[in-house]
């Protein structure tokens, strides 16, 4: 009997430890990483082979913050520019345990979903899969009007460009491996994301230590 409710009590700790967060506070961001942006320049490549090891906390908020963080606290203007400053991109972050929305206000994780949802990033392409994490990038175009307007999807692409740029850079810089990607199952995706009808997901990268 006392091997059963031992036995029980390791499930119920086993569950717990898998759950997701609702909200994950990430470390402030180490502004004085050594390193020069012609460095980076020099060594950004695409990279589709990762170490299984989970990305750091202390990695993973350098990287969002670099993506599309809040530089000047004062407006809460971005680290990566956006057309009329509507901030229109959102950084979302899937994890093995769930899914979440980068609240760079707050500089913490918000989940969206739970459970592992690569699959439905890697669309076909099963290295994603191998990564620890991986950022899916999207713009609500609504913010600059009509959404069926190429215009203003050309806008999105645009500022979604920019934040995959600062995500390639940082890489570069902290000896992580990545690549941009458009290849997903944004069907699958809206809807694990829980995303509006103006929100399209445009890119994503997959990131993780060097293999």
């Amino acid at each position: 009997m006392r091997k059963v409710q031992l036995l029980l009590v390791c499930l119920v700790l086993s569950v717990a430890a898998s759950a997701a967060d609702k909200v994950v506070k990430l470390p402030k961001p180490n502004l004085n990483r050594a390193g020069t942006v012609m460095k980076a320049l020099s060594e950004r490549q695409s990279t589709r082979e990762y170490a299984s090891k989970a990305l750091s906390l202390a990695d993973l908020s350098d990287l969002l913050w670099a993506a599309n963080g809040i530089n000047r606290s004062e407006s809460g203007k971005r680290t990566a520019p956006s057309a009329l400053n509507k901030q229109d991109v959102d950084v979302y972050v899937i994890l093995p345990e769930g899914s979440y929305v980068y609240d760079a206000k707050n500089h913490q994780l918000n989940l969206v979903s739970e459970g592992d949802h690569r699959d439905a990033v890697a669309g076909g392409q099963t290295f994603v899969k191998a990564a620890p994490v991986s950022l899916v990038l999207v713009s609500d175009v609504s913010l600059f009007g009509d959404v069926q307007k190429p215009q203003n999807q050309v806008v999105g692409a645009m500022d979604v460009g920019i934040v995959s740029q600062n995500i390639s850079l940082f890489c570069a810089n902290a000896k992580l491996a990545t690549v941009p990607r458009g290849s997903m199952d944004a069907t699958q995706l809206k809807k694990v994301l829980k995303l509006k009808d103006s929100q399209i997901p445009m890119l994503n990268h997959p990131v993780g230590y060097f293999k």
